[in-house]
């Protein structure tokens, strides 16, 4: 499902490459959300620095036909922004009080958990890579400098997070046990979907974490963080632990299939 209206909103990426997903699982999350609604939206670069919460992504919403626009940051805070306007649906408005705790917990161990060992492994892992991706448009030596300050500041900030205290092998260990856990959340999706389906060999509809027939917050946060994983190549290790599961895979592919069809496919 592509977006055809003219665009209200512009997503600030960090990097200004329309058609294609970028690293970051919380723009591929923002960008899932805006189009489980068929919102409309225009892509550009943009900075941090530029950044109401000093972070990628971000968006700029024009206020009617002026030329104003109003900034707004962190991909949740914008959803709800969104939500709060009559934008966005609220996708867990028809959930239980216990099934939006669940939802709610399900994305803090993607944001607040697997987030942390992702950054750990790209930035401290996989440092040159990462850097070089990311600072591209820095000409040198300037690149070099503020490459050690991120890796500086993230080292730091994973020490007192707590990911920082951890041995590579309990790192590797703490991020598969999310994945598979994941993974055997959206297989019983899976298998619940091709039960209900009218033509089980045919069905290549989407499957939702929470096993319903519509998505939830958590699906845009867990395709988020799946396309992110399998395009970083600063992520080797997490990268396998997704391939290994692929039903993960599958669950991001059939996502990109209805929702993305204008975008490069993910990889295998």
């Amino acid at each position: 499902m592509s977006t055809t209206q003219s665009p209200k909103l512009t997503i600030f990426r960090g990097f200004d490459s329309p058609g294609k997903f970028v690293w970051s699982p919380y723009v591929s999350k923002l960008e899932a959300r805006l189009r489980f609604d068929s919102v409309s939206y225009a892509v550009a670069g943009g900075s941090p620095r530029s950044a109401p919460k000093g972070k990628i992504p971000y968006v700029e919403i024009p206020f009617g036909d002026t030329a104003k626009v109003e900034s707004l940051g962190d991909s949740a805070l914008i959803a709800a922004a969104l939500v709060q306007r009559g934008e966005l649906r609220d996708l867990n408005a028809r959930l239980s009080p216990a099934e939006r705790a669940y939802d709610l917990a399900l994305r803090a161990l993607l944001e607040d958990k697997l987030s942390f060992y992702h950054s750990w492994e790209r930035w401290t892992q996989n440092y040159y890579t990462m850097r070089e991706h990311v600072l591209w448009p820095v000409p040198w030596p300037l690149r070099a400098v503020v490459g050690l300050i991120i890796y500086r500041n993230t080292v730091a900030t994973l020490h007192g997070q707590g990911t920082g205290r951890f041995s590579a092998e309990e790192i590797a260990g703490f991020r598969r046990e999310i994945w598979e856990s994941f993974a055997d959340l959206v297989s019983a999706s899976r298998s619940k979907a091709l039960a209900t389906a009218a033509e089980p060999a045919g069905n290549h509809e989407p499957f939702w974490v929470l096993g319903g027939p519509e998505p939830t917050e958590v699906d845009a946060t867990l395709f988020g963080f799946v396309s992110s994983t399998l395009l970083s190549t600063a992520g080797p290790a997490s990268q396998a632990d997704v391939k290994s599961f692929p039903v993960l895979v599958e669950y991001a592919r059939r996502i990109q299939d209805r929702y993305f069809p204008d975008y490069e496919e993910l990889p295998a």
